[in-house]
């Protein structure tokens, strides 16, 4: 959150194109797609979940939280480049 408001360290960090989110972070990743998307200058940034979750109720409230798009992370390393390759 600190690089996407750019605090501290990350004041001339250039605004994302999109976020990358998982929602296995140490905080719960849900939260802060929360914050992103209840906050009226990050709202309109693009939020893809990119997860190894595969539960329905992770799915249905991602996109209740305005999630752009919800990415189950393939456990092959190929297969994950191939995917962030087409993201």
């Amino acid at each position: 959150m600190d690089f996407l408001y750019k605090n501290g360290d990350y004041k001339d960090s250039p605004k994302p194109d999109l976020v990358l989110l998982d929602l296995n972070l140490p905080n719960s990743g849900q939260e802060v797609l929360e914050k992103i998307k209840k906050d009226s200058t990050l709202l309109k940034m693009p939020v893809i979940i990119l997860t190894t979750s595969k539960a329905d109720e992770n799915i249905l409230k991602s996109y209740a939280l305005h999630a752009n798009c919800f990415i189950t992370k393939p456990a092959d390393f190929e297969q994950f480049v191939h995917v962030i390759n087409r993201i």
